[in-house]
């Protein structure tokens, strides 16, 4: 059992027979009365958010999740298949659990996956991931002007980034999956 002083960002917790990860969290102590925690918890299954108190000194369930490192093997459909690397046990997992993550998946990235009572409610990316540019527009010569301008580019998972002008197609690119943002070119 957690109590109420363990509470920290990515906790997850059993409340009502749902698994709820802590997004955020602020302790405050009024003048009068107790102490209490205040949170943000999101629905592992649902993904929704609820604010919840939490006095000081309240127990709080352990979720019984467990984070396994997978492999991504292709897609079919609107489903995503995944291996386990140790046991070769597949999982198919949808676009609702993967959200926007989905459009930088490439064949054989390593992600982690997390599974509550044997059932996959969420994936984690690697921060950065190295792609091709499928396509984009070349840069006008000369098109220079001062501060960050960038182009449309379409990278070979599918997914769309924004790009400086100096960047061609064909080109391997490093892109933040957390953000969707282009970070550098990647050196062959």
């Amino acid at each position: 059992m957690y109590d109420s002083s363990d509470i920290r960002k990515n906790l997850k917790v059993l409340m009502d027979g749902q698994p709820y990860t802590v997004v955020d969290f602020q302790f405050i102590k009024p003048g009068k009365g107790a102490a209490f925690t205040r949170t943000k918890l999101k629905n592992l299954l649902t993904g929704g958010i609820v604010e919840k108190n939490i006095r000081s000194g309240e127990k709080l369930e352990p979720a019984n999740v467990e984070e396994r490192d997978m492999q991504y093997l292709y897609s079919d459909g609107d489903d995503h298949v995944f291996m386990d690397a140790t046991t070769y046990d597949q999982v198919s997992i949808s676009n609702d659990i993967l959200g926007g993550g989905a459009g930088y998946l490439k064949d054989s990235l390593t992600c982690t996956v997390l599974f509550f009572n044997d059932r996959a409610v969420g994936v984690t990316l690697p921060n950065f991931v190295e792609v091709e540019v499928a396509e984009t527009e070349p840069g006008a010569r000369g098109d220079t002007t001062a501060g960050n301008v960038t182009k449309p580019a379409k990278i070979e998972s599918g997914a769309e980034v924004q790009v400086p002008l100096f960047v061609n197609q064909g080109e391997r690119i490093k892109v933040d999956t957390r953000t969707g943002h282009y970070v550098e070119r990647v050196k062959s």
